[in-house]
């Protein structure tokens, strides 16, 4: 899933947009966001699931069935390390939600201000 990609088309537009929305949709409750947020905190080292389980207080088959949901949006890799399954948070796959939701940042906004900063933060050409 290449949700990086820029196209007009109409029909990649819509694959674009469905690939974002299942992204979304994997972190689209308190649960899963908790343990997205906490991947993120952990780094690359990621955590194991008692880890996150001793963290979050979510019992271990919920917890394994919002994992499964992380990982099948493509935002959690996991890697079995022995007995253990270790869990991380996908950054690049986040980082391509993020600028699949920011590139067109203040695009149709009046020259202002804020509209100009908030271009120039992200690298785009101000008007």
């Amino acid at each position: 899933m290449d949700i990086t990609r820029h196209t007009h088309a109409p029909a990649a537009t819509a694959v674009v947009l469905e690939e974002a929305a299942q992204g979304f949709a994997a972190c689209g409750s308190e649960p899963r966001l908790m343990v997205l947020r906490l991947l993120v905190r952990a780094g690359e080292a990621g955590l194991s699931v008692g880890e996150i389980q001793e963290r979050t207080a979510i019992p271990a088959s919920t917890l394994a069935h919002h994992l499964g949901f992380l990982a099948a949006g493509g935002l959690v890799e996991q890697e079995r390390r022995g007995r253990a399954v270790i869990n991380r948070a996908a950054y690049h796959r986040l980082e391509a939600l993020a600028a699949f939701l920011l590139e067109a940042c203040c695009a149709d906004a009046r020259p202002s201000p804020r509209a100009h900063a908030a271009r120039a933060a992200l690298g785009g050409q101000s008007t």
